[in-house]
């Protein structure tokens, strides 16, 4: 399969191109990367990679940011930041994909352990988590040619806690976070929302 990951110089990113190349060409890209890049919070450039890339037979999104701050903190700037980029971002690279993508291909979005347990400063990533689950739910029924679109939840991944100064023991190692990824990308799940 020709497969496009995007953010694929993440820390779940960088795992989940690992776990697929040995068996799938895979195109990597990032908003700094050449010769493709993309900027998810701008449709014109989600549309021109789409141009670029060529026919694919799935598309992996490990990319969007969202604020983390208390409630009383996070103002109009930062939920419009968080719904314009993590949720819309991949929103739109669906959206705009579905034609690029071959019959029978599939979609792979990134959610979160926040939309199911929140904790507090995660009002607005957990909203955006809860929004992309709701909605690969909804376009897996309306999406054509029997392309499937699923969405991973990962964990509290050990790499981002340790670089948050928190006990890594309570999250899973990145490459055990690719494998969900590529059992979306490989197997029949539609509409689903995978728990590593």
């Amino acid at each position: 399969m020709r497969i496009l990951v995007v953010g694929a110089s993440g820390t779940i990113g960088k795992a989940v191109v690992a776990a697929l190349q040995p068996r799938h060409e895979v195109v990597g890209v990032t908003r700094h990367s050449r010769p493709l890049s993309v900027d998810i919070t701008q449709p014109d450039s989600i549309r021109a990679l789409y141009a670029a890339a060529g026919p694919l037979d799935a598309v992996v999104s490990a990319a969007g940011g969202a604020r983390f701050a208390p409630l009383p903190q996070l103002d109009d700037d930062a939920f419009a930041f968080s719904l314009g980029n993590k949720l819309m971002g991949q929103v739109n690279l669906v959206r705009l994909g579905l034609a690029h993508v071959r019959d029978g291909g599939s979609f792979v979005l990134t959610s979160g352990v926040l939309a199911r347990a929140p904790m507090p400063g995660s009002a607005a990533i957990s909203l955006v988590n809860a929004a992309l689950e709701g909605f690969a739910r909804a376009a897996a029924i309306e999406a054509p040619r029997g392309i499937r679109v699923n969405v991973v939840s990962p964990p509290w991944v050990t790499d981002t806690l340790r670089a948050l100064g928190m006990d890594p023991s309570r999250g899973l190692p990145p490459q055990a976070v690719a494998r969900a990824y590529v059992l979306a990308v490989e197997g029949a799940a539609n509409g689903a929302v995978l728990e590593p």
